[in-house]
């Protein structure tokens, strides 16, 4: 008999989320599987931020169901499975570069064998060890959760608007991210307003309308 297929790193099923009773999304069911990235498009108001924080976990759906390797997501699992790189840098404003990387990696462990310093390398910030979070660029704080990113053993990566604050060149820094992460067997869920992410790679798009639209 052949191997079953394995489950895929994210499995959603008829999830949804409204505020103040105003539908939000949902009922949306969708999957990824390793290699895989799946672009999630739509207007502002659509819900895209809504839907990666309902899969991190920093949300709570009105109903459906989350499956991370086939198994039920809850919080220690997410912590496990899924890396997340939000609008907010997530990151200490007095710590230097180097330091908030090595309280992250203390919390949430570190890619084996990848090193600090060649993931500062890695996103151009190498020379700003040492930098406060405070002194850097919008686009220096966003190289700098690239890093952590990069750094994190999560499979799944939920990427919300990861081009944002970035140059042509940091935005063809995270499509090579991207493409190496599902080289390497990861998969990744990406919101975006243009069309920027187009590593080669498997990619399906979910588009995302408004409610009222």
């Amino acid at each position: 008999m052949p191997a079953a297929a394995p489950p895929p790193l994210l499995a959603v099923f008829d999830l949804a989320f409204s505020r103040d009773e105003t539908p939000i999304f949902g009922p949306l069911s969708l999957h990824v599987g390793a290699g895989e990235a799946l672009l999630v498009q739509g207007d502002n108001g659509a819900g895209k931020t809504t839907l990666l924080r309902v899969l991190a976990g920093l949300l709570r759906p009105d109903s459906g169901t989350v499956m991370l390797a086939g198994q039920p997501a809850h919080p220690t699992l997410r912590a496990q499975q899924i890396a997340y790189l939000g609008h907010l840098p997530g990151l200490k404003a007095d710590l230097s570069a180097l330091h908030n990387l090595q309280y992250l990696c203390g919390l949430h462990g570190r890619r084996a064998r990848l090193q600090i310093d060649t993931a500062l390398a890695l996103v151009g910030l190498t020379g700003f060890e040492d930098a406060p979070l405070r002194t850097l660029s919008a686009g220096q704080k966003k190289r700098l959760g690239l890093a952590r990113l990069w750094l994190s053993p999560a499979p799944l990566w939920l990427l919300d608007e990861p081009y944002a604050n970035l140059d042509l060149e940091g935005i063809q820094l995270v499509n090579r991210m991207v493409q190496a992460h599902l080289e390497a067997g990861g998969a990744a869920m990406i919101t975006t307003h243009g069309a920027y992410a187009a590593p080669p790679v498997r990619t399906r798009l979910l588009v995302l309308k408004r409610p009222d639209a």
